[in-house]
């Protein structure tokens, strides 16, 4: 019996030795060299779902939508009550659609839609979710559902949950409609709760839109204050 414990022993140490070189290099951003430490870990663990996710993850930041959904459709029937798996896989058909044909992205809007819905039912406070329909809801033509009400819903949601999402997202959605000085005044308050580089990018951005090169200037001095 022993024999047979060490015998598959140093297997174990090998295998968790490439998951946990493949994570480290995840985390370091070097997604080329993670994937094959995690392809090999899963040779001997082929229900590690970590390392599933992550090479999900890494499908999806290389563009191979059919990967990635193929990685997270596993995870989510199998973890049927996770959010971030019904996100991700929502996420992933979503990126998909943007680059295929209307008429088969038009077929793939239900399952996205459902995908974020049961997310955010699974988690009240997901608020990449609660984005993502938002953002969905929007992008939408009304006469498939899309509708500014639909997403002022989940800002509202955002905003109970974390009030610079909440902030933000109501700047996104006045940004959107072209009502820049309500989305200004949004986005200022988003700065002035975080001073974070990501409030002052929207607001830079809203104000090149406006064609107001003087404010953008200003604000992006004020972001390389607080963000050295």
């Amino acid at each position: 019996m022993y024999k047979f414990i060490l015998f598959f022993l140093p297997l174990f140490v090998f295998s968790q030795n490439n998951f946990n070189k493949g994570e480290k290099l995840y985390n370091q951003k070097k997604y080329d060299e993670a994937k094959v430490y995690f392809e090999a870990h899963l040779k001997t663990n082929p229900n590690d779902y970590k390392a599933i996710e992550y090479t999900g993850d890494i499908a999806g930041y290389y563009k191979k939508w059919d990967t990635a959904i193929e990685k997270y459709k596993f995870l989510k029937e199998k973890f049927p009550q996770n959010a971030n798996y019904h996100y991700k896989f929502g996420g992933a058909m979503g990126m998909k659609a943007r680059e295929s044909n209307k008429f088969k992205a038009l077929g793939m809007i239900d399952d996205i839609e459902a995908s974020f819905k049961l997310a955010a039912k699974l988690d009240l406070k997901h608020t990449d979710t609660r984005w993502a329909l938002l953002i969905l809801y929007l992008e939408l033509p009304a006469i498939i559902g899309g509708s500014e009400k639909k997403s002022q819903k989940y800002a509202d949601e955002l905003m109970a949950i974390s009030k610079i999402d909440g902030v933000m997202a109501k700047g996104h959605i006045d940004e959107y409609f072209k009502r820049y000085n309500s989305a200004e005044k949004y986005y200022l308050q988003g700065v002035n709760l975080t001073h974070s580089k990501t409030a002052y990018q929207r607001l830079i951005n809203l104000y090149t839109k406006m064609k107001l090169p003087k404010k953008a200037n200003e604000a992006q001095i004020e972001s390389d204050k607080y963000n050295k």
